[in-house]
């Protein structure tokens, strides 16, 4: 898989925002075939930074009822979770 496959997008919400604020960890939605050693390589290499810890996680899928009928909303996604080095930070996620 190359690199810039990796990353999909960052994942900005309340929680991961206090996230970045408390812990300098970051959230991002990855290839659901990446593990963590290509996600701390895409994210040095993306944004220039040092990561010091990833965390990946697989979200489970989002479904609807309809009587007996069950249906798919949303699909599964990975989620990742890095960490980074004291005095690094990403400015995507600054001033959100």
């Amino acid at each position: 898989m190359h690199i810039y496959e990796v990353l999909r997008r960052p994942v900005v919400t309340e929680k991961s925002i206090t996230v970045v604020e408390e812990g300098n960890r970051y959230t991002f939605e990855v290839d659901m075939r990446a593990n963590k050693l290509q996600v701390k390589e895409a994210v040095e290499l993306a944004f220039d930074v040092t990561v010091t810890d990833v965390n990946v996680v697989v979200m489970p899928v989002k479904t609807s009822r309809r009587g007996k009928r069950v249906t798919i909303r949303k699909p599964k996604w990975k989620k990742a979770v890095v960490a980074l080095a004291p005095g690094n930070s990403i400015q995507l996620f600054e001033g959100v």
